[in-house]
């Protein structure tokens, strides 16, 4: 090999070396349910995630003058709080900076505490309020909390669908439950009257049992604590049994899984109430439903968009720390405010949104449809 060839391998190492040295690869964690009856929610999750992780990667996003390389690290939690607590501590050993979720809080409460311990900021859609009243510095929540939720349904029964008799049924989970009473104290303070508190569980697809006992009590509406799965089959239910009145229910029947799943039960005597305004109006809001179209070849469920926003805005903060460190970015995130595709982000002293708002929802050919503001 001449003197020139070698001299042209060295001065092409060394700019190979020079270029892999200006890269640090950043892993992300991400634990949602992906198999099981809310597997839709979680892929949903994940397809919002890795659409911003591409994104970041497609800009060659720097932080520091070094160009990141983010890594999603996906692990199924199956919405159960064991499995979560188990991924978790794989996330944790696997060196993740940040983790996206968890979906459900039952799972979230417990997992909140590994990720914390660790140094690990986690950014969540659980609504049970317990999730940041722990007092973690690196737990942040992405969306409303349940008693945001609960409580904007509650008030929306009383004055606009005029309801006086409701009974309550949840799912004994830390979600579903957490709404319901959020809802229950709303209502009460509505002048609606709880005629009943039924239980069930996540797992259930028979509901006969409970519903013959309240048609028994000739409620105007049923409001539900629990996931979409559940709330498809209590509808299809209802309907078998002629109880042709209200369902109600939180974030996590908002979907058109509800739909697919219920069927032709699944009328405009269903309501649901989701965190954030509707997406569509704003450029950004119609970009992202755009590419979420083009990239899965459907529209995005419920929390695909925070998923997305919360992959950015972490991107954010590290920038804006100059450190991938959560030590360094998590008290920038926590100051920061960022506006994303569902609105402004923005956290209290609790890692819980300022003025998170909400919108009330009914379906309308199986589709969660927006109802007017009032």
């Amino acid at each position: 090999m001449s003197f020139t060839i070698k001299a042209i391998c060295l001065a092409c190492s060394v700019v190979l070396s020079a270029a892999s040295a200006a890269q640090e690869v950043v892993k992300i964690g991400l634990t949602s349910p992906l198999t099981g009856p809310q597997a839709p929610a979680g892929k949903d999750n994940e397809s919002g995630a890795k659409m911003a992780v591409e994104q970041l990667n497609k800009s060659k996003f720097t932080v520091a003058g070094k160009v990141l390389s983010f890594q999603l690290l996906t692990e199924d939690d199956q919405g159960d709080p064991k499995a979560g607590v188990a991924v978790a501590q794989k996330l944790v050993d696997s060196k993740v900076k940040a983790v996206l979720g968890p979906y459900n809080s039952g799972v979230a409460i417990p997992a909140s505490k590994v990720y914390n311990d660790a140094g690990v900021v986690m950014a969540t859609v659980g609504t049970n309020p317990r999730i940041t009243q722990q007092g973690y510095e690196h737990v942040f929540r992405l969306d409303p909390n349940d008693s945001q939720l609960g409580g904007n349904m509650a008030v929306y029964a009383a004055r606009q669908l005029k309801l006086k008799k409701v009974a309550v049924i949840d799912d004994r989970t830390a979600y579903g439950q957490g709404v319901a009473d959020a809802f229950l104290k709303a209502a009460k303070a509505s002048q609606i009257d709880i005629v009943s508190r039924e239980f069930t569980n996540d797992k259930a697809s028979e509901f006969s049992a409970i519903l013959t006992s309240i048609k028994g009590k000739q409620v105007d509406a049923i409001f539900y604590g629990g996931y979409f799965a559940q709330a498809a089959a209590m509808k299809r239910q209802m309907k078998q049994l002629g109880l042709e009145v209200v369902l109600m229910g939180g974030d996590a029947i908002c979907n058109a899984e509800t739909g697919k799943l219920g069927g032709d039960a699944v009328n405009d005597k269903v309501y649901c109430v989701q965190g954030g305004t509707v997406l569509g109006d704003r450029a950004g809001e119609k970009v992202f439903l755009s590419d979420f179209q083009k990239t899965y070849g459907k529209a995005p469920l419920t929390y695909a968009p925070y998923f997305y926003d919360g992959m950015l805005m972490i991107a954010e903060a590290m920038k804006k720390a100059g450190s991938t460190e959560p030590a360094k970015f998590g008290p920038v995130l926590a100051a920061m405010k960022y506006a994303g595709v569902v609105g402004e982000y923005e956290f209290d002293t609790s890692h819980d949104l300022k003025n998170a708002p909400v919108t009330i929802y009914q379906f309308k050919g199986g589709e969660p449809v927006a109802v007017p503001a009032h």
